[in-house]
């Protein structure tokens, strides 16, 4: 109470056993109402609980310290250390309180039109979906005839029980229902030409056969598909090389075109052998399992038995994936005596003189090499997003549309939505091309705000997984309009009316901001200066992080206000062997694990406070710096894994975070301090119980260099 009070000055100190209780939450009303207050501080529970119950009406600032998790719960009760600790949260939490304000949502008249880009399958669905929940949708499609991939298959796999034979794919009639909704505007024989703009507020030039059209649109799905793999590159399995060696893709238009036949000859083929991953699993070709190759050679086989029933089929696979349901379907076709499954290495496709194919396999379950003969030999190639850039692709600092050219580590788009977008003018892909995303969590959010990716492109899947998969990608369409419409962010801040302020007078045209944002929230004039777009920006503070100037801010979260947080805090002197160290921590998974490391009762040194963070990105050096002249200890900063198996909910800022440690050591250096002092680790939200080893780990650190010399001046 005291040091609430007469410290911190608080006009109005309140304690209860429960604050989430109806009496407790009561009396916070009752006072917010009587007493005119703006700013709460509430010392309680963790912020990932309650959240509902601690919300209050008006225009109210609530900032939450989590006493019980912090403190009560992993440090000994009834301590000098313990006690000194919760007094300094407490003293943290009300300069916080102090210095926020009040964030007012950013709200402007949108457009909640969704723009498809694509007519396959994944388009379809999402049109349909979204114009089924009453959205106004345009659908694009670059052929003369919707369907895509889809319509030249004349069957697919089992979609409904028992799973064991092969249906129409529905597509007819999924166009049908697209063409007749009054909500679908389709055009075809169209292509994109240019996107500028932000979410909600799109403007997009269409290149249609009667000439270029402009509308404004809300949100974007890109259902733009997939495209084989290139069977040219697949020489050492005998395409190009043999007559009779043809492609997955080539068996469907053969179907549909008066049947299988040898290419060689037009003769019916007696036997047919299907190489599985060709090309696929290869660190040469695609390192990645394109997911539905399998199964297509099995409905392949069975196309090839039911036209003629004395042919032999041959399937030679590194292993069969037939998930779920369609382990039914996989288990009908091995019923099928005419059909063989090998498993082995291919070593060689060879020629015979009669044009027939053998195929040496290695490495077989029977231990011994063996020889195929077949008439013909198909080879399961795999799924290539469109997204995916050839090497001859543009150079990143090709000239946009609008005339400018791309910040500098632009990626070398696909050229298919021609974002006007100084980062580049498709969707960042992954090394696979793939559009990149946080692909466990928000695997629909790409790294363009508002534009979501569906079916093959996002990933190889089947048909009904892409029905599903649209489903999805429209519902976050819908999604990402009602929030901009309420002013707020969509993940991983969901619900947040924050938004970034530049006080661009003092801008040193650095373009740190523009080039670090993994979202693309900023553009750039001819001179460098940041041109916001706040309906883009995922309020992450990479952007704050990033500028030397400081010019960056949120109204509740800022270099000031995190500032104000570290210089209330009083260092214990050096004699008193009370160290002192500050630990930011990222509150996606690294505060969340802490919360569950004090939940199961773990605990750690009485030296450490924490202060929350959006986002390591968005700490700037300034913190560690001051604070490291303040006479800290100690800098910890713990955040989201990084690298090809990133979690980073924010995509790049824990990456980036780590590029600026460079900067910290070198200021360590300007300081004569030891690098020691100042770490950064990364954690998943799964290794909870690490967090108390590297508190452990660091401040053994922290007492083998001994106090900073700064201590006291």
């Amino acid at each position: 109470m005291n040091v609430a009070g007469k410290e911190c000055k608080a006009g109005l100190v309140r304690t209860s056993p429960a604050l989430c209780s109806p009496e407790s939450l009561q009396m916070i009303r009752d006072d917010i109402d009587k007493e005119g207050l703006t700013a709460l501080s509430l010392c309680a529970c963790s912020i990932r609980e309650k959240s509902a119950e601690f919300k209050f009406p008006g225009k109210t600032t609530v900032e939450r310290t989590a006493l019980r998790e912090l403190v009560a719960w992993s440090h000994e009760p009834n301590e000098e250390n313990t006690q000194e600790l919760a007094e300094d949260y407490l003293r943290m939490s009300a300069v916080k309180a102090l210095k926020v304000e009040f964030p007012e949502p950013f709200i402007q008249d949108i457009d909640k039109t969704i723009l498809v880009v694509g007519g396959g399958s994944a388009g379809l669905n999402s049109a349909l979906s979204a114009a089924k929940a009453g959205y106004k949708v345009v659908l694009v499609e670059k052929e003369a005839e919707l369907g895509g991939w889809s319509k030249t298959f004349a069957q697919v796999f089992p979609k409904n029980p028992p799973y064991k034979e092969l249906e129409d794919s529905g597509i007819g009639d999924l166009i049908k229902k697209v063409e007749s909704h009054k909500n679908i505007a389709v055009y075809k024989s169209t292509t994109i030409k240019k996107i500028s703009g932000e979410p909600g507020l799109f403007d997009v030039t269409l290149t249609t056969l009667e000439g270029d059209k402009e509308i404004r649109i809300g949100s974007v799905i890109q259902a733009t598909g997939w495209k084989p793999y290139d069977p040219a590159k697949l020489g050492h399995l005998g395409y190009g090389n043999c007559a009779n060696v043809v492609t997955n893709i080539q068996i469907e238009q053969m179907r549909n075109n008066g049947g299988v036949k040898r290419p060689s000859d037009g003769k019916n083929p007696s036997s047919v052998a299907f190489i599985q991953c060709a090309g696929s699993r290869d660190q040469n070709h695609l390192p990645y399992c394109s997911a539905v190759c399998c199964r297509a050679s099995l409905k392949q086989a069975k196309y090839i038995r039911q036209t003629f029933p004395n042919a032999k089929v041959y399937i030679l696979y590194k292993d069969i994936r037939s998930p779920g349901q369609y382990e039914m379907f996989y288990q009908a076709v091995q019923e099928d005596d005419g059909v063989f499954f090998l498993k082995g290495e291919v070593a060689s496709v060879k020629e015979s003189d009669n044009q027939t194919v053998t195929v040496e396999l290695t490495d077989t379950l029977l231990g011994e090499n063996i020889s195929i003969k077949a008439d013909m030999l198909v080879l399961a190639t795999g799924m290539v997003p469109s997204t995916k850039v050839d090497e001859a692709a543009a150079p990143a600092d090709a000239a946009l549309d609008d005339g400018k050219k791309a910040a500098a580590g632009a990626e070398s788009g696909a050229k298919i939505l021609n974002l006007t977008y100084r980062q580049g003018t498709d969707l960042p892909t992954l090394k696979y091309g793939f559009p990149d995303s946080h692909f466990i969590c928000f695997p629909y959010e790409t790294r363009r705000t508002g534009v979501y990716s569906a079916g093959t492109v996002r990933a190889p899947m089947d048909l009904a997984q892409t029905a599903n998969d649209a489903n999805g990608a429209a519902l976050k369409a819908i999604q990402v309009l009602e929030c901009i419409a309420r002013g707020e962010a969509v993940h991983p801040r969901a619900g947040d009316t924050s938004f970034p302020d530049f006080f661009l007078q003092r801008c040193t045209q650095c373009k740190r901001c523009t080039e670090e944002c993994p979202f693309g929230t900023l553009d750039e004039d001819d001179k460098g200066t940041p041109q916001p777009h706040p309906n883009r920006c995922r309020r992450c503070g990479i952007c704050m992080g990033a500028c030397p100037e400081r010019i960056i801010s949120f109204k509740n979260y800022s270099t000031n206000i995190i500032g104000n947080m570290i210089k209330e805090l009083e260092i214990p002197e050096e004699d008193e062997e009370k160290p002192r160290v500050i630990a930011f921590m990222c509150e996606n998974d690294a505060v969340p694990s802490l919360d569950i490391a004090a939940a199961h009762k773990l605990q750690w040194s009485p030296h450490i406070r924490i202060i929350p963070v959006r986002c390591l990105g968005s700490v700037n050096v300034v913190w560690i710096a001051d604070a490291l002249s303040a006479g800290y200890d100690g800098i910890l900063l713990i955040g989201c894994k990084h690298g090809d198996d990133y979690q980073c909910h924010f995509v790049k800022g824990s990456e980036l975070a780590n590029k600026r440690m460079e900067n910290v050591q070198e200021k360590l250096k300007q300081l004569v301090l030891e690098k020691e002092r100042v770490q950064i680790h990364t954690v998943s939200l799964n290794e909870w119980a690490k967090i108390p080893q590297i508190f452990a780990d660091f401040m053994a650190d922290i007492e083998s260099v001994g106090p900073n010399p700064y201590k006291g001046f």
